[in-house]
């Protein structure tokens, strides 16, 4: 009997696609090189091109890969979507972890802190340092528009970033978005060009979801009648946003370490080291504040109520603040001290 000798191994298939998440991994330090990762996998187009892009390049990045897919329970169907996943992952070998809720998050914040939480506990027990997501130019760009017209600040429209730490107490672990320069119409390409299954969210298409309706409704209006290239021209808005603000933040945290002390139960804003601020960092140092004492969301009438006292004639005060909290005028100080009772401040 004769033995077959066996060729070498295949080599994983290449495209531009390929050659441009390559490019942009390495040009941006995404996720460095023999790095532990765990891939969020819903399941759907974007996240199946990610998988497939990720385990693609895994020779020449010597990474280690992991998917879990999240099941919030939602839909009928979410069983059969989530053994989906698991023979996707399990023929591409790439170990896959099923995480489902033990109660149905009730709206789409909780069940996107849910995911996270489950990502960032999974990347924790596995040993892993980055967690990748699906996200695109059409996730950003979404998020930009939808934040916008909540009324966000700079902060909201930055939307989506490249990469974050995956919370303040979790400075180690690091979320990645390697698709951001792409639309969902270049993932759906994609997948089409190498013949790959996704699972088709029947929730996508329920309109009672805001940004369904923006997808749906508000982008193909927008595309046809003001900008067809409107997905790419606001994820880039967000790109520049992006850098702008790491700039503020960074002038934020200097001006904020000198205008801003605690002491016992007070908060000292020095109203001089503030006055010769631009406006706009004025309104960040006041904003941190009181994201630092506001158990409520800090709003732009809360912020401007305390700009209002950088020019205030001596003893002018505010009324509360949510949470019992009162700024008064003392010479050349703003003091920020919480009310006896909900009343009047005690004097200092």
């Amino acid at each position: 009997m004769e033995l077959r000798r066996l060729g070498p191994m295949p080599r994983p298939p290449w495209s531009d696609r390929h050659a441009q998440i390559h490019r942009g991994l390495r040009g941006r330090s995404l996720l460095p090189q023999g790095c532990s990762m765990v891939v969020a996998v819903s399941g759907g187009q974007d996240s199946v091109a990610l998988l497939k892009l990720l385990v693609d390049l895994q020779p020449k990045w010597r990474w280690r890969l992991w998917a879990v897919h999240c099941d919030h329970g939602w839909r009928p169907d979410s069983a059969e979507n989530a053994a989906f996943v698991a023979d996707l992952c399990q023929n591409w070998g790439v170990p896959c972890q099923v995480i489902v809720a033990k109660t149905r998050p009730t709206t789409e914040a909780a069940a996107r802190q849910w995911r996270y939480g489950v990502l960032g506990k999974a990347t924790q027990t596995l040993g892993a340092t980055h967690i990748a997501t699906g996200h695109t130019a059409t996730d950003r760009a979404e998020t930009l528009l939808y934040n916008l017209l909540r009324g966000s600040g700079t902060d909201g429209l930055q939307a989506l970033a490249w990469q974050r730490p995956l919370s303040p107490d979790q400075p180690g672990l690091t979320v990645v978005r390697p698709l951001l320069d792409l639309t969902r119409q270049d993932t759906a390409q994609f997948c089409q060009q190498f013949g790959l299954p996704w699972w088709i969210d029947s929730t996508n298409a329920d309109l009672t979801y805001a940004r369904n309706r923006l997808r749906l409704d508000v982008f193909p209006l927008l595309q046809r009648h003001f900008n067809p290239r409107v997905e790419q021209t606001l994820a880039k808005t967000a790109e520049i946003l992006t850098a702008e603000v790491a700039l503020l933040d960074h002038l934020t945290e200097e001006l904020y370490a000198k205008a801003v002390q605690a002491k016992n139960s007070v908060w000292l804003i020095q109203r001089s080291a503030l006055q010769s601020a631009p406006l706009a960092l004025q309104r960040r140092v006041l904003r941190r504040l009181l994201q630092q004492v506001m158990t409520a969301p800090v709003t732009f009438d809360h912020v401007e109520k305390l700009v209002a006292l950088m020019s205030a004639p001596n003893r002018s005060q505010t009324d509360p603040f949510p949470g019992g909290w009162l700024a008064r005028v003392d010479a050349d100080q703003i003091h920020f001290l919480p009310t006896a009772d909900g009343g009047l401040p005690n004097h200092h």
